[in-house]
């Protein structure tokens, strides 16, 4: 892995604004996003970090468990809109973007060439500047972005969401919230109520101001930069306990978040009952 001299600078905007790295969403992978409730709530854009997110680090196939959940992804959103971003692949490391064009190859959405590493500002308007020129340009407050680094991917999330509140500021830009119509004063939708109840927290209560998701992935397909990460946890463990942060989400951050049931655990057969079919078994064989 290539120096990421922005990575390395970001803890000192951490020792400034401490809550820079701390997450809109914390899942354990992309199986847990819930995309329709995501384009439901006016998010059309999607950035995803590559190793150990989408990819097992230094590959570029998608791993096999979140092959469903990825195509729903690109459904949901559409393949244009939808860009990975990642230090390797697309960066000023690939040379001749060789990788750029295998991952774009195999995962079918585009990939970023930008010559800054990750949280650099650089970074952040070479992405803005993509999703800005598409036919139909996504605004910063219609963005997620999906990564399982704190100091780079998360960092990049709320760097893109700060710049956004400060043109707000100083341009007066009002932005529609995104959010379905309706006539929050007897709280009736034009769309009809999801399924889960969860989710009708979304047309049944007037929206915040919609920003950009910072989303963190917690599971690792390959354990790497143990130590590094642990520090990160820790660090945001004490910003949270700080800040006075519970660790429940808001409730219409939940309504993004779909439980994956747990695998089920292998079955466990009696000492005495195995014994007994084996000597079953050998007395069939014997008497056939």
């Amino acid at each position: 892995m290539p120096l990421n001299v922005p990575g390395i600078l970001a803890p000192i905007q951490f020792l400034v604004n401490p809550r820079i790295i701390v997450p809109s969403l914390s899942i354990r992978d992309i199986r847990h996003l819930d995309f329709d409730a995501l384009k439901r709530a006016g998010y059309r854009g999607a950035v995803f970090d590559k190793d150990n997110c989408l990819t097992l680090p230094g590959k570029d196939t998608l791993v096999p468990e979140i092959e469903e959940a990825w195509k729903e992804c690109k459904h949901v959103f559409g393949k244009g809109n939808v860009l990975v971003v990642s230090n390797t692949a697309g960066a000023h490391v690939d040379a001749g973007g060789i990788q750029a064009e295998s991952v774009r190859h195999h995962l079918g959405v585009p990939v970023l060439f930008h010559t800054s590493m990750k949280p650099a500002y650089s970074c952040v308007k070479q992405i803005r500047s993509y999703f800005r020129s598409l036919r139909d340009p996504i605004k910063d407050d219609e963005l997620i972005i999906v990564g399982d680094r704190l100091f780079t991917d998360i960092v990049m999330a709320n760097r893109i969401r700060e710049q956004s509140w400060t043109e707000r500021f100083w341009f007066g830009s009002k932005k529609s919230s995104g959010y379905p119509a309706a006539d929050w004063s007897t709280q009736k939708t034009a769309e009809p109520l999801a399924a889960n109840p969860s989710q009708n927290l979304l047309v049944s209560t007037p929206p915040p101001t919609r920003t950009t998701l910072g989303i963190w992935t917690t599971g690792l397909w390959v354990e790497e930069a143990t130590g590094m990460r642990f520090c990160e946890k820790k660090l945001l463990e004490g910003v949270k306990k700080w800040g006075g942060s519970t660790n429940a989400e808001d409730p219409l951050t939940r309504a993004f978040v779909r439980d994956i049931p747990s695998p089920a655990p292998p079955h466990k057969q009696n000492m005495l009952r195995g014994i007994a079919s084996f000597f079953q078994g050998i007395q069939f064989r014997r008497g056939n």
